[in-house]
Parts: C-alpha cells; structure tokens; sequence
C-alpha cells in the first residue's frame, strides 16, 4: 500500500495467515494474466486455475512462473481434484500437482457422490507433502440449501482436523450455490452459526465472487476476513473495500483507526 496521509485499517505485509485474497482464473490471456498479477500482487495471496482450466492452459508453466516472480501462491481447482478421484486416478492427482511444483492443493466434494470421511481422508493422505485448501459445500444450489449448518460446522471442524490449513466455504462463481440461496442471497444464519462455532474465522475463506458479498464479509468480519473467488478485475476493488476507501465501506473502520 502507498504511503498516505489517511488513517486506515491495519493490513498485514505479505505473506500474510489472515486477509487472504484468492483471484479464479477462468482462462485469462497470458499478457492480460501477467499484467493483473503484476498489478495487484501486494493484495494478491493466491491464484486458483478454476475448475479444470489447469489441463486445457497451453502457457500454464509460464503461467505459474509470472506467479513466482509476483510472490503469489497458486493451486488447481477442487473440481479437478474431483474428476481424477471419479476415474480413480488419485495418485495421478498427486504426480500432476507435483510435476507443477505446487505447494498447496484443495480438496473438496462438492459434485461427484463424495463421502464427507472420504474427503478427510484424502485430506490427511495430501497434508503431508502439501498445504491443503478444503472445500466446504456443495455446487449444487438445491442441495447445498438443504444442507444444515450443524453439518457445516461438522464438516469444516472435520477437515481441520485431518490438516487442512484453510476451509473454502463454498458459493461458486455465480454467488447462487453453497453460502449463498439459489437466488444469490446470503444464507445470513448459516454464516452467524459458523462464526458463532468457535472456529477461528482466520481458518475460513469465504467465497465473494460479487462486490455485495466482499463488502458483508468486510462489514462482518473485518478487514482481514478471508476472501476467494475474487474475479480478476475486482482484486484491486477488494483492496479499497478492506481500507474503507469505497462508500460501501466508508466509514466501517472510522473509531478503529482514529
């Protein structure tokens, strides 16, 4: 952040264990890549190649190189994880992840039929020889509505357990599955239930892909809440939200740093 006369919120230098910042690709250029990732990397903390982007990018180790040099960590998407576990290809998984020297991994079942215990499973055969991201919830929007918060709580106490360093709360880059209601409104109680848990938010990312849920986040938790699926044009957006430099914002963080 530039030097400014502005009393603002606190922000930890990178590397940072809370205040993450998690950008999707989708399928960037690699020059617009490049250039995004050069932009933000001070507010920038990882990259996930979304679903299963990492199998189809041509420039996918040049990708991973412009990430290197920006300081900014990167895994592959659950969903990828998914579909060698599907074809019962897991120790394929593992080679692919390494053969692109990827430090962290995330786990999750939020489409194939995945057993809860299964996943802890393969959380604690990863967490030896990488950081694991777990992912709570379901792509799903019908599904993931009818899944209870006590099942959450359960859930993400679960993956911790097995290793996981971070839980990915699920909503999707559509903002309308997992935390979120098929109509793209916050399940407000279900996230009141999971902060009331005992569960240290720091240990929690939550998916904002739309300024609405980034500035409620900000709102709710705090300035270094843990934010992901964050499109690449708004991690710069992202930052002005945690500083209360967008109006959504304002004057959240006025008598905390007067």
């Amino acid at each position: 952040m530039k030097p400014t006369a502005l009393d603002l919120p606190p922000r930890a230098s990178k590397p940072r264990s809370r205040g993450l910042t998690m950008m999707v690709d989708g399928g960037l250029p690699t020059r617009s890549f490049e250039d995004i990732v050069e932009s933000g990397a001070d507010y920038l903390d990882f990259v996930k190649f979304g679903w299963g982007t990492a199998i189809v990018t041509s420039d996918l180790r040049r990708k991973i190189e412009i990430l290197g040099d920006a300081g900014v960590d990167y895994y592959f998407g659950g969903t990828l994880f998914e579909k060698f576990v599907l074809q019962e290809r897991f120790d394929d998984y593992r080679e692919l992840c390494e053969s692109y020297g990827c430090a962290y991994v995330e786990v999750s079942n939020g489409t194939i039929d995945l057993a809860a215990m299964e996943k802890v499973g393969y959380i604690t055969k990863l967490a030896d020889d990488f950081r694991v991201v777990s992912e709570v919830g379901f792509k799903d929007s019908e599904r993931s509505e009818h899944f209870a918060p006590t099942r959450w709580i359960e859930d993400i106490h679960d993956d911790l357990d097995a290793g996981a360093f971070l839980v990915t709360l699920e909503s999707r880059e559509s903002g309308r599955s997992g935390i979120c209601r098929p109509n793209g409104e916050l399940r407000f109680g279900l996230i009141e239930e999971i902060l009331a848990s005992g569960i240290p938010a720091e240990r929690l990312l939550f998916e904002a892909p739309s300024t609405e849920l980034q500035c409620y986040f900000v709102r709710r938790v705090g300035t270094d809440v843990n934010l992901g699926n964050i499109p690449s044009t708004a991690v710069i957006g992202l930052e002005t939200i945690r500083l209360g430099l967008r109006a959504d914002t304002l004057e959240c963080f006025e008598a905390r740093v007067s």
